[in-house]
């Protein structure tokens, strides 16, 4: 018999998905000795044995590997035979100079979902019941290697059955660090702003309370949940009297997929994303007769629906409710709530009873949403259930911090081919908002062992993200322009490395020349630019006004399309502003008080959105263009003329739409058709420009779009299809938002270039 000695080093998610274990058995099923261990770099095994078992043990790693388990490689070097007499699990190993990666939360497993319902089992119906294969890791982590010490259940002693499972190779529960049980583990308490609730159940009498229409605050994995009964029309309007949030839809969760079919239409692809590991909140069609109160999400043909992922989910869905109202427990524009204390000072005004329990939340994490486009997943928040799980790139990075834009931050920090996207942190906009970004950056740093000397930022002087870049002394800074990081980021996660015609339609970016951009097109690779198209410059009367009251911007093409002579326009929208209103926009255009210039593709679907009757004033983000995408007609082929002006860079001038638009008006066209034909005009604009820019870049044909207008299905769709039929080939977002939470690679991927570039 030939004795051969193998050192493995795997690297990817192989810490805290039951690894260790694993390789244990697999090492007594070949009867090789040695010993296996968790580092900062992965899981280092040393492994001897006959020459045929050590092969077929390594051979077996990556066919057996754990369910949660993700091996990006695995490093073999062979040494002399060290006669181990057994195999054992070592304790894990810091080095303060190695970083590894961290698995994200996952939603239960099917086994502890069958004990959680199993009235013969010790952790029946026990609300923390989890073992390797699920359960809390990102959020409860406080430091690595990922050990029970070093999570939120370091105050959780184990109780000796417990022990007993986690000393177990051949148990489930072998070296999970969460393991607990309803004799040693975290309880649910119930109670209201004067103090616990004396019941036998808190989970019975909170499900009592939904049913009696309360909202309770819930806390989950990344943070609290404000819950109320979907079903129930008072309940959701108090909750969006409470939460102030009159229009903006809620996500809701329902037991199990018949349920939600009941409520959604749910095809093949969607069925899997709502089922899989990561339980995201998935954008489903809305079925014509539900009874789901209108108020979940008005004006809106989607729901957001996602399925349990923790066990106090499963036991609060048993039997009772069709569905509940899951949203994240928090003022608008304010971090999700994780703590108990915190709950009760920031949630008093918004919940009845608080469901607390008593494992600390380290992280907090709000749930992702996604959508099926195409067969594909599409991610639109990426968050729970996904980060910090990095994206891979196809060329290596300098170790750098990229701080996000403004809204629906997240940061990236890179090192090797790894890019580290942060969960989403949300808008910048506050103190609170601003103390979460700066403790999650750290957290980010110490888990990853990262500790840039490089930032790349956005270039809005006013960007609480750009400040903090600027204000970190000694350290090397690259400004970044921000739809030029749009378009860097749709080619970093499609792998490419050349240059493309970049499309990146927003509501919001800093110029180079300081004005507001919004519907680009450029010809880009990651060290630059040149601006070859855009949206006609036009007066956004107000500044930030013009984003919440999307009138002004229907008064600002009006004033371009017809010659400033808008009293004269016969439409209804003008009645409706009334006169005042209008001299007083007018006015602010024509001596040009903050009325700063705009290109923005936002902005223009606001101003047809006002001018159709849609919206004139919104309450959330993105209303406008939402609402103006659902009411459109399909099957409808028509457009709206336009002009394209060749001034050296491309002008896409849009008045004779609007004419045309008013024209509509007039004779009464459905607003549903007058949205089909403005998309239809949008998508001929985007593919006569590429075509133009095609023909003067000597063939260039790779089209990467971007943006938080390409979130609007219709728009995605048919400029996709399109495209292609131009014979372009057209690369769009997938596993990184297209929105501005995408923004943080291409900050990213453009520094590292112009920093090798520059060198």
């Amino acid at each position: 018999m030939i004795t051969k000695r193998a050192k493995l080093l795997i690297k990817g998610i192989v810490q805290g998905v039951g690894f260790r274990p694993f390789i244990y058995n697999l090492a007594n099923t070949y009867n090789l000795n040695g010993w296996v261990l968790n580092s900062t770099e992965g899981v280092d095994i040393d492994i001897e044995g006959n020459d045929e078992d050590v092969k077929e043990f390594i051979e077996s790693i990556r066919k057996k590997a754990p369910p949660l388990a993700v091996i990006d490689s695995i490093d073999i070097s062979y040494l002399s035979p060290a006669n181990y007499k057994n195999f054992i699990i070592k304790s894990s190993k810091e080095d303060s100079n190695k970083y590894m990666k961290i698995a994200p939360d996952i939603s239960i497993c099917n086994d502890c979902l069958t004990e959680l319902f199993n009235p013969n089992d010790r952790r029946y119906r026990y609300p923390f019941i989890n073992c390797t294969n699920c359960g809390p890791r990102f959020t409860i982590i406080e430091g690595i290697p990922y050990d029970r010490k070093k999570t939120t259940m370091k105050s959780f002693e184990m109780c000796q059955l417990c022990q007993n499972e986690y000393d177990d190779p051949s148990n489930r529960r072998f070296h999970a660090q969460p393991n607990a049980c309803p004799n040693c583990g975290p309880h649910v308490s119930l109670e209201d702003m004067e103090g616990k609730i004396e019941c036998d159940d808190p989970i019975k009498k909170t499900i009592e309370l939904i049913d009696q229409g309360k909202i309770i605050a819930i806390k989950g994995l990344g943070g609290f949940h404000l819950a109320c009964d979907a079903e129930n029309d008072d309940a959701v309007e108090l909750l969006r009297k409470r939460k102030r949030r009159s229009l903006k839809p809620f996500a809701i969760m329902c037991k199990d997929i018949e349920k939600v079919k009941l409520i959604c239409i749910v095809n093949e692809d969607e069925e899997k994303l709502l089922q899989s590991i990561q339980k995201p909140i998935v954008l489903l069609k809305k079925r014509s007769e539900t009874s789901i109160s209108d108020l979940v999400a008005p004006n809106n043909n989607y729901l957001g629906v996602m399925l349990p992922y923790t066990p106090l989910h499963y036991l609060l869905l048993e039997n009772q409710f069709l569905a509940l109202v899951m949203t994240s427990a928090n003022m608008s524009e304010e971090p999700i709530v994780i703590g108990n204390d915190e709950a009760k000072e920031r949630l008093k005004d918004l919940a009845d009873y608080f469901l607390f329990h008593n494992r600390d939340i380290r992280m907090r994490c709000d749930d992702s949403v996604a959508r099926i486009y195409d067969g594909h997943t599409t991610i639109i928040r990426r968050s729970r259930g996904y980060a910090p799980y990095p994206v891979d790139l196809c060329f290596n990075m300098k170790e750098i911090l990229a701080c996000g834009a403004e809204l629906k931050n997240t940061f990236c920090i890179t090192k090797d081919n790894h890019a580290f996207i942060s969960h989403h942190i949300g808008d910048l906009q506050n103190l609170s908002a601003y103390n979460y970004y700066l403790d999650s950056i750290e957290h980010y740093k110490m888990l990853f062992r990262i500790n840039p000397q490089i930032l790349a930022y956005d270039l809005h002087p006013d960007y609480l993200s750009t400040k903090y870049a600027l204000s970190q002394e000694g350290k090397k800074l690259v400004g970044v322009q921000h739809h030029h990081a749009h378009i860097a980021s749709c080619m970093a996660e499609n792998g490419l490395n050349e240059k493309v015609i970049g499309v990146a339609m927003d509501g919001t970016g800093y110029g180079i020349d300081g004005n507001i951009w919004g519907c680009e097109f450029l010809l880009a690779d990651y060290v630059g630019f040149q601006r070859c198209a855009h949206l006609k410059y036009l007066s956004m009367p107000g500044g930030d006004m013009a984003v919440k009251e999307p009138y002004r911007m229907a008064l600002s093409y009006l004033y371009d399309a017809f010659d400033g002579e808008m009293d004269k326009i016969d439409t209804p929208f003008i009645k409706r502003i009334g006169d005042k209103k209008i001299a007083f926009i007018k006015k602010m255009i024509e001596r040009n008080i903050n009325a700063p210039l705009t290109s923005s593709c936002g902005r223009l679907f606001d101003a047809v959105s006002s001018l159709i009757g849609i919206q004139d004033v919104i309450t959330y983000e993105a209303q406008s263009a939402i609402e103006l995408e659902m009411i459109a007609e399909p099957n409808v082929f028509s457009r709206y003329n336009y002009e394209i002006i060749d001034e050296g860079t491309l002008i896409i001038d849009v008045k004779e739409m609007f004419r045309e638009i008013i024209s509509d008006l007039k004779y009464g066209l459905p607003k549903g058709v007058i949205s089909a034909k403005f998309h239809n005009t949008l998508i001929d604009f985007m593919i006569t420009i590429c075509e133009r820019i095609r023909e003067k870049s000597e063939g260039i044909n790779k089209v990467a779009i971007s943006g938080g207008v390409f979130q609007n299905k219709y728009l995605l769709e048919n400029t996709v299809k399109l495209m292609k039929h131009k014979g372009f080939t057209i690369y769009f977002h997938k596993r990184i938002p297209t929105n501005d939470g995408g923004i943080s690679l291409g900050q990213s991927v453009i520094a590292n270039a112009q920093l090798i570039e520059n060198n």
